[in-house]
């Protein structure tokens, strides 16, 4: 509400002061409802990140919650510079690999011309045909055409290959210290793909030709064993070789007549598997550690965590303390501590790694039955998951406290503008009568100072003096 500054004239009283502090006065009875509208907000803040806590619990627990995790490989390799990857279907073993060449991309140039930008194709449109891999192959890539705008430069014709997608050649321009020449490389690798001579049609002359000396070079397959089982590869990303395995060769560098052996060993990803059990022991103790934050008291309410006292948290707590003790049946271990994970007096986790590392290594299926559930039951990570979905649900304890927030705010804000509405009008109708005392004053006075004239006036005729 704007601020009245006429008030006061006619009286002299400062009327717009004492407007502005019973203004004040009155807006001190919102201080109570802002008071509790931050309180609520600060809740809601707090179960968020108790939310989020809950949460990344949840991710670790659905992780521990798959079986595939127990049944999971990895390729480790000792050696020269091969890199393997597994996939589901890979089965357990050892595999000694020798790789004596590996696959490579044909190369072609042109003779030279003289300038790169001068026109050297003819008047008319003509078609560039690529050719690949031997004669004799009848597996080699089919043949490809590209079409070439009359009066194209060299960079033209590179422009032109470049620019299709079913070329299967890459162009560019080399100058080789006399003359420019268009040096094509095929796009894939093995020799089948390689490129081995291209030729130009139309009614014009053709404006280059292959150099097939020293300029050619056909491209090769990737050549291998296995366990002594001989193998070839149009490139060098190899699949299907060893079972849900693909060799990667590329990091290789083998020079004529050498060769590179190294050993793939399959095994269960007995890291994954410890990876995984630390992720959980590490977001329970996160969620700990929130809860502590959140709900510290050291005697001064100002430094006071905001869900001090607050029974949703001691439900949380209380239901997941319940889960942990419980226990899950149906596998050989059915408590945390037989894993080496015990629960400390603070209410944190603490892992024995060398127990888990052992568990993992020596009895995945008891660590996945544990975890995942066996024969029929469910496992600690389905029965913390359910839990936790049901705390954080819309109906569960954490999604009820946080809706009942909510509406307290929604309320508050309701109470906020009532109040301030009230406040405007009281406000109005002071000023109303603050007006019309400044302007009853303003009378008074006026009819003062005629009085006063007059009795002058009268004092004056009748020879009176002071």
């Amino acid at each position: 509400m704007a601020t009245i500054t006429s008030l006061g004239i006619g009286s002299g009283l400062d009327l717009s002061g004492l407007l502005d502090q019973l203004n004040d006065a009155e807006r001190g009875k919102l201080a109570p409802i802002t008071r509790q509208q931050e309180q609520q907000e600060a809740k809601i803040s707090a179960y968020g990140k108790l939310e989020s806590a809950l949460n990344s619990l949840n991710d670790a627990v659905d992780a521990l919650s798959k079986p595939s995790l127990y049944e999971s490989l990895s390729a480790s390799v000792r050696g020269d510079e091969i890199t393997a990857t597994t996939d589901a279907t890979a089965l357990p073993g050892s595999y000694s690999i020798t790789v004596d060449t590996l696959a490579t991309r044909g190369t072609l140039a042109s003779v030279g011309v003289d300038d790169a930008e001068a026109k050297i194709s003819g008047a008319s449109e003509q078609t560039l045909t690529f050719v690949f891999g031997e004669e004799t192959n009848t597996d080699a890539k089919a043949d490809t055409t590209v079409t070439i705008a009359a009066n194209s430069s060299l960079e033209d014709i590179r422009d032109a290959i470049n620019a299709d997608a079913d070329s299967g050649v890459d162009a560019s321009v080399i100058f080789d210290g006399s003359q420019y020449r268009l040096a094509l490389s095929s796009r894939d690798t093995g020799a089948d793909a390689s490129i081995s001579g291209f030729s130009f049609s139309g009614t014009d002359p053709a404006p280059l030709v292959a150099d097939t000396g020293s300029a050619a070079k056909l491209g090769t397959d990737a050549s291998l064993t296995v366990n002594g089982v001989a193998i070839t590869s149009a490139n060098n990303q190899i699949e299907g070789a060893i079972q849900g395995v693909t060799l990667d060769l590329n990091a290789l560098n083998i020079g004529a007549g050498e060769t590179a052996s190294s050993t793939v060993n399959v095994e269960r990803n007995t890291l994954k598997i410890r990876e995984s059990v630390g992720d959980f022991v590490e977001a329970f103790n996160g969620l700990k550690e929130t809860i502590g934050t959140l709900t510290s008291f050291n005697g001064d309410r100002e430094t006071a965590g905001e869900l001090v006292g607050d029974s949703t948290v001691r439900t949380i707590e209380g239901r997941l303390r319940s889960v942990l003790g419980s226990g899950v049946a149906g596998g050989e271990f059915s408590t945390l501590s037989q894993l080496g994970i015990t629960l400390q007096r603070d209410g944190t986790l603490e892992m024995d790694d060398d127990t888990i590392s052992n568990l993992a290594k020596n009895q995945p299926d008891a660590l996945g039955n544990f975890f995942a559930g066996a024969e029929g039951n469910n496992g600690l990570g389905d029965l913390l998951g359910t839990a936790i979905d049901q705390l954080t649900g819309k109906n569960g304890t954490l999604g009820i406290a946080i809706s009942g927030a909510e509406n307290r705010i929604e309320s508050l804000n309701t109470r906020y503008e009532r109040a301030e509405l009230s406040i405007e009008r009281t406000i109005e109708r002071y000023r109303v009568q603050f007006g019309q005392l400044d302007s009853m004053i303003a009378q008074m006075n006026q009819t003062s100072t005629y009085l006063n004239q007059q009795f002058d006036a009268l004092d004056a005729a009748l020879g009176r003096k002071d």
